[in-house]
């Protein structure tokens, strides 16, 4: 089969950003709860919430973007997204970067808020000039998807290295792409590997699994297929889907381990569990021709199926063709 980890990328990081430790609270729990630690937030119960809300009300933003993530996750409070709008918009409008990002990702993705995605910019903007490197990372892949803004790929380039810089492993990742396909600048691979190295060892899986096809292509770098999986499996096991569906076709062609028809069949499982169509391509395969599990061709259409709808377009070709009756 062939390698189907060639595809992913361009995420926008929609993902919350965690609340911070308030500055005039010693206390552990309290701590631990504007951290992020969701255990410690029940913990306290209406106490953090006593806190930030009084943090707030003394017009401190970051106690309002606090309050807000406490309302948006149902934590300590009962949950409430419109609420949680108003705290974001309110810590933004106070100077907050975490604030004006969890709004951005709002307006973005049009979670409990009418989509708009030129308002995503502008806040994107504010949280980036504000210091948020996910905010730069974010605004670059409007730039670079044209969505809310004009479409320019340099300035995309110019504002993934803005969040990769500032810690964004994401940013890394996506500016990673730009380099390795010459997107908006000039083609560097040996760039690209660079950038994925530096996701990777930050704990990214995402930056493992692309470094991984990096050193199996041989591009970049030398070639390394034992490297390769190793970082596929590094990759795999920090929840990356596509690294998983990549080290099953390892597996599968016996490249770099030695061949192992059912654990390919497990990995691409997995994959394709985790979202990956590739995985729910080969796996479909494996069932289509009776591969390291019994022959199965309903089987094998429905998870082409699957694939077809993740919007890859093998899936949906290799769905038709069995729909069709044809081989």
């Amino acid at each position: 089969m062939n390698l189907m980890g060639k595809f992913l990328l361009f995420i926008t990081m929609g993902a919350l950003n965690l609340p911070v430790a308030h500055a005039q609270s010693d206390q552990e729990l309290v701590t631990r709860c504007a951290r992020g630690d969701a255990a410690a937030c029940t913990n306290l119960g209406g106490k953090a919430v006593e806190l930030f809300t009084k943090a707030c009300n003394g017009g401190i933003a970051e106690g309002c973007y606090n309050l807000g993530w406490m309302y948006q996750m149902g934590e300590g409070v009962r949950q409430d997204k419109s609420k949680a709008f108003e705290l974001y918009t309110k810590a933004c409008n106070g100077g907050n970067a975490k604030g004006c990002f969890n709004l951005g990702a709002m307006y973005e993705k049009g979670k409990d808020v009418r989509q708009d995605k030129s308002k995503a910019v502008g806040l994107y903007t504010k949280a980036c000039d504000g210091g948020a490197a996910l905010g730069c990372s974010n605004l670059g892949a409007m730039y670079q998807k044209g969505q809310g803004v004009r479409q320019d790929k340099s300035k995309a380039v110019e504002l993934y290295t803005k969040g990769c810089n500032g810690g964004d492993a994401g940013g890394c990742i996506n500016l990673g792409v730009m380099y390795e396909r010459g997107e908006g600048v000039r083609q560097d691979k040996f760039k690209a590997v660079e950038l994925y190295t530096k996701a990777c060892n930050g704990g990214n899986a995402l930056g493992c699994s692309r470094l991984g096809v990096m050193y199996l292509d041989g591009e970049g770098v030398r070639q390394d297929k034992s490297k390769a999986f190793e970082l596929y499996t590094k990759a795999c096991n920090g929840g990356n889907a596509n690294g998983c569906s990549n080290l099953g076709i390892m597996y599968d062609n016996g490249e770099g381990v030695r061949q192992d028809k059912s654990k390919a069949f497990e990995l691409y499982t997995k994959g394709c569990n985790g979202g990956d169509a590739g995985g729910c391509i080969n796996l479909g395969v494996m069932y289509e021709r009776g591969e390291g599990v019994r022959q199965d061709r309903n089987r094998a259409m429905e998870l082409f199926g699957k694939a077809c709808d993740l919007r890859d377009e093998e899936g949906c070709k290799a769905y038709a063709r069995m729909k069709s009756g044809t081989k």
